[in-house]
This record gives structure tokens, sequence and C-alpha cells, in this order.
């Protein structure tokens, strides 16, 4: 008698609502989300690129302790200008000066993403780490006084990196975008297709995910 084999859990390693949702279009849920608790402040000298990856790295790996036998998904969203990465607003003082700094010109977002896949022989590290780092081009038309108050008084800026959810309002505040269009808005849905298809994972075939602008 052959017994079956014991379907793999993935559990995502993050408290973004908007992750798990992009996750549900192309039909892939968690089996749990648990999001890790870390400091996120960037390391002296430490580029916008080793940010997002390192925090990608750290969530996913603070979290595969408590879930050694399950497949763990973190990411990290890293806005920046230049060298300059622009905090995750908290105040308004704070989204004021990222939309001003965002005013008229193009910036990057950088999406670090981590899989971690469990070792079926178990061993020393007990998961196998595959990594990616998604960049977008994003510029930001130059915006008034108006547009900016209009925008802080939507609220949308809270907890975002730059100060901006361009799923929302700030749609309407971004006159062109290159690449994923998903990692801007927290997780590209192409890349983590590729991943999960890439290391055996089943669900949907990379080709199913919809087209990203």
């Amino acid at each position: 008698m052959t017994i079956p084999s014991k379907a793999p859990r993935l559990v995502l390693a993050s408290a973004s609502p908007r992750r798990l949702d992009l996750l549900r279009q192309i039909g892939i849920v968690p089996d749990a989300v648990d999001p890790a608790d870390l400091d996120e402040t960037p390391l002296r000298d430490e580029l916008p690129p080793q940010h997002a990856l390192r925090l990608a790295a750290e969530k996913a790996s603070c979290v595969a302790a408590r879930h050694p036998d399950s497949w763990i998904l973190a990411a990290d969203t890293v806005v920046a200008c230049g060298r300059r990465i622009l905090p995750k607003a908290e105040r308004e003082e704070e989204a004021r000066r990222c939309l001003s700094l965002l005013s008229g010109r193009r910036h990057r977002v950088l999406g670090g993403i981590v899989l971690l896949v469990p070792n079926p022989e178990g061993g020393p590290e007990g998961h196998r780490r595959i990594d990616r780092l998604v960049r977008t081009d994003v510029t930001f038309k130059v915006l008034d006084r108006a547009e900016t108050d209009a925008y802080i008084a939507s609220g949308e800026w809270k907890g975002k990196a730059g100060g901006y959810a361009i799923q929302g309002r700030a749609g309407t505040l971004v006159r062109w975008i290159g690449g994923s269009y998903s990692n801007v808005v927290g997780l590209s849905l192409h890349e983590v297709a590729g991943m999960l298809h890439g290391a055996g994972f089943p669900h949907p075939a990379p080709s199913d995910p919809p087209s990203e602008q």
C-alpha cells in the first residue's frame, strides 16, 4: 500500500494584507500567515537592494524557526531615491517629505523575495534558500500643494513605504512605470509564481498569473 505524500505547507511571513491578496489573485492561499517582528532600520551604509534582500531573508529565517517543516515565503519592499531609503510613513510630516521628494522624479521600488524550501533529508540548515530582487522604476508627476493635501487627507499613505500606495489614489500621481506593477503593490506575482513552480510547489503554472503592466 502506497502512503500518499503529505501536501506541502506554505507559510507567508508577512503582516501585509496586500501580499496575501496578491497571492490569492493567482490561486495561492497560504496555510498560515505568521509575520516576523523585526527592527527594519537600515544598517550603516546599507544600499537599498541589500536592505530589501536582508530584511526578506531575516523575516524568512525568523518564521522558519517556528515552522521547520513548512515552505516559508517572505518579502520586503523598499522605495529608494538614489541611495536613499524612504521610510514607511507613519506620521503626516513623513508622508509629506516623501511626496515632496518623489514629486516630478523617477524612483525605484525594490522587492526582496525569499523562499525557504524544507530539506526532505533534514540537515543542519533545515531549508534551502531561493531569493530574488525585483526592480520597478516609477515616475511621479509634479505634485502641486492641492494634490499633496488631498492625498495626505486620504490616509492611504499610513504604513506605506515611500508614503504612497499605487493601488489606491496614488495611481493618479504616477506618470510612468517600468517593470512589475505588483512589485510596487508589495509582491511580484511573476517572480513568486516562478520561484514556487521551479522549487516544485504545487500551484497554478507561472504562465497563469494576470499580466502585469
